[in-house]
Order: structure tokens, then C-alpha cells, then sequence
């Protein structure tokens, strides 16, 4: 008899186990009111005021973005050429990147786009004369101005790329709630 005993008591600790298990799987599960979307959004408002004291150019930020775009990364980079990167998920979850820098064309442009090419097109976009890059991973609308070159890039398609750039104003000397704070 002692045999059944240890085989029964193993098979209850298991059933244990597992009710345990169980709970705490079913407790991580995202809530269905936020469509199970687990990309933290990011408030890019320090970083931004960062930049602009410490940029030689005038930081872009996107204003009156339509409901439904979320900041996921911000870097301000002084060492590196002053690069600034503010990536977002557009509503569609697509990837959309604005990048700025001191750096060459030549250099940035590829690296921010993984290896995208100039198809020699232009876009205007708020008076504005924007070059299309397209690339294997990555599209672009690149604008270089006065000592720094603005990269619009991702996944997204062009028409959110072109979206994105026309949303872009110089950074406020007061930071204001970014889209990343905005419930879709």
C-alpha cells in the first residue's frame, strides 16, 4: 500500500501545481479592453527637452497626431552626431521613426533606413521638399536643412510617412502630453 500512497499524494501535488500555474498564467493575460497591444508607450517630453537645449538644430516633434499613434522609443544622442530618434506604432501598428542629425546624408540616411536608396522622387509636405528613400526594410522621406538632415522612416506606409512629416513642428519650449499619453 505504501506505494499508492506516494503515486497518489505525486498526483496531487501535480493537480496543485497546476491549479497554481494556472492562476497566474490566466492573471498575466492582457486585458481585452486594451486589444491585447503590449508595447508600453513611452513619454518622450525629458528627452525632448534635452535635445532642444543641447541640439544645433530644431527638434521635431509631431503635434495633432490623430488618435490611435503611440511613442514606444526616444533616444537623444549628443556624442553620436546629436542624433535624436522618437519612434511610434501608428494606429495600423506599423512602425513610423522620426530622426535627426548632425551626421552626413550619406551616412545617416542608410543607417536610420536599413540601406534604403534616393529614388530621385520628391514629396512637398507643408511647403516643404521632402526626397523618397525606399529600402528592403525601410521607406524614407529624408529632408536636409541648414547643417542637420530630418529622416521620416519605417514600416508604415508612405502615405503614414508622409502623415507623420506633415505633423512635425519645432519642438515646444513647454512640453506638452504627447501622443504616447492619448487613449486609442
Amino acid at each position: 500500500m505504501r506505494g499508492k500512497q506516494t503515486i497518489r499524494d505525486m498526483v496531487l501535488s501535480m493537480a496543485a501545481i497546476g491549479v497554481v500555474v494556472g492562476v497566474v498564467y490566466f492573471a498575466d493575460l492582457p486585458n481585452k479592453d486594451d486589444g491585447g497591444d503590449k508595447v508600453l508607450a513611452v513619454d518622450y517630453r525629458v528627452e525632448m527637452v534635452t535635445a532642444q537645449r543641447a541640439a544645433p538644430y530644431t527638434v521635431l516633434v509631431p503635434e495633432g497626431l490623430p488618435k490611435g499613434w503611440k511613442a514606444t522609443s526616444v533616444t537623444y544622442k549628443g556624442y553620436s552626431a546629436d542624433s535624436w530618434h522618437l519612434g511610434f506604432l501608428d494606429p495600423d501598428h506599423a512602425y513610423v521613426a522620426v530622426e535627426q542629425s548632425t551626421e552626413t546624408v550619406g551616412k545617416f540616411v542608410p543607417r536610420v533606413t536599413h540601406q534604403a536608396t534616393d529614388t530621385g522622387r520628391t514629396e512637398k509636405i507643408k511647403g516643404e521638399t521632402w526626397q523618397r528613400w525606399e529600402g528592403p526594410k525601410y521607406d524614407a522621406l529624408v529632408r536636409a536643412d541648414r547643417g542637420s538632415t530630418t529622416v521620416v522612416t519605417g514600416t508604415a506606409p508612405m502615405e503614414q510617412l508622409s502623415r507623420m512629416a506633415a505633423a512635425l513642428a519645432p519642438a515646444p519650449k513647454t512640453a506638452p502630453t504627447p501622443p504616447a499619453q492619448q487613449k486609442s
